[in-house]
């Protein structure tokens, strides 16, 4: 008897499918990589995560200018921090008594610019 499961992988291979090309493109995906990808993607899915992102492409910035930036505690702009610098998405160095937070490199800059091109675009379409 065949199941449902194995009915419809077998209509889809009789319809539509080319089990040499998705074979291919299974290969293809790197489930390690791919998952890296989506935690990079979640830290930065949250805004505030995304607005210190925006502004530390800008300009290097301690917590004390992050709080008061985004109108928030100190402490809820050093957990924020603290998550990004997690995910490798920022680096911080000390200054006198102060750490000052940067962005660790320019893959992360160009994400963000690349995010805010397809969002402008998106503005003008809709």
């Amino acid at each position: 008897m065949i199941t449902n499961i194995e009915h419809s992988k077998e209509a889809y291979e009789h319809i539509c499918g080319d089990p040499v090309r998705t074979k291919k493109l299974r290969e293809v995906m790197i489930e390690d990589e791919i998952l890296g990808m989506a935690q990079i993607f979640k830290a930065l899915s949250d805004p505030n995560r995304m607005k210190i992102a925006y502004l530390l492409q800008h300009e290097e910035l301690c917590v004390c200018d992050i709080a008061a930036i985004l109108d928030c505690s100190v402490a809820t702009a050093s957990h924020h921090l603290r998550h990004l610098k997690q995910m490798n998405i920022t680096s911080s160095r000390k200054e006198g008594k102060n750490v000052i937070y940067f962005l660790k490199d320019h893959h992360v800059k160009t994400l963000i610019t690349m995010t805010l091109e397809h969002q402008k675009e998106r503005n003008e379409h809709e």
